[in-house]
């Protein structure tokens, strides 16, 4: 089998046939169980580190399992991890790195490690840039255990491929951009990515509005 989520899912039905099962219900091979959930944010980035889930592993120089504050206000989440990222190992590089800085310590009045600032998908992806639905349900389990851990007051979705796999709504990120959505332990606002900032200079104005948005729920 190509993918190691494969050779999970056909050990499994392997030890299944062999206690004598015919047939079960589906499930996630990537799913954390109750016993294996890490208990720090620590003990959770070590497992980040040496996660070989999904196919994403094998072009990867290293995992990123977050970075900042570990009782923060505010947890920005990225989409996946870029190339520079990848490279780097710093999660505040290159221009788009350079303008998120920008937004956080000029517009919020916070540093770089007052926040916390994690990934969606945890790793660099495949030469198609478009991590597939088995790569984020990988990692999933990773991200949501992290908002659990840090109970911030805020999440920041950077981009509307963050906002879609925070939320699982795919289509509707301009009718939400800016706007402070409710959830259950804490307030989500979604903003434009640094890098569309840099494609669309004209709307760094509608950026500092949703900065100042975010600020007063802080």
């Amino acid at each position: 089998m190509k993918s190691f989520q494969n050779l999970l899912l056909l050990q499994n039905l392997y030890r299944l046939k062999a206690v004598g099962f015919e047939y079960s219900d589906p499930f996630l091979v990537n799913q954390i169980s109750s016993n294996e959930r890490p208990s720090t944010l620590a003990t959770l980035a070590k497992s980040i580190a040496t996660c070989h889930l999904c196919d994403l592993s094998k072009s990867r120089k290293q995992s990123m399992g977050g970075f900042g504050n570990e009782n923060a206000d505010i947890m920005f989440v990225d989409y996946v991890v870029s190339l520079s990222e990848d490279d780097t190992n710093s999660y505040y590089c290159a221009r788009s790195g350079e303008i998120l800085t920008k937004m956080i310590e000029n517009v919020l009045g916070l540093k770089t490690e007052d926040v916390y600032f994690t990934h969606a998908i945890k790793c660099k992806p495949l030469s198609s840039n478009m991590p597939s639905t088995s790569e984020w349900d990988s990692c999933k389990e990773y991200l949501f255990t992290q908002i659990e851990f840090v109970k911030p007051k805020v999440v920041v979705t950077l981009g509307k491929e963050a906002y879609a796999k925070v939320t699982s709504e795919e289509d509707n990120f301009q009718s939400v951009r800016g706007h402070v959505i409710d959830c259950k332990n804490y307030k989500l606002v979604p903003i434009y990515h640094p890098n569309h900032l840099l494609r669309n200079p004209d709307d760094k104005k509608v950026a500092m509005r949703d900065l100042l948005t975010i600020k007063s729920c802080l």
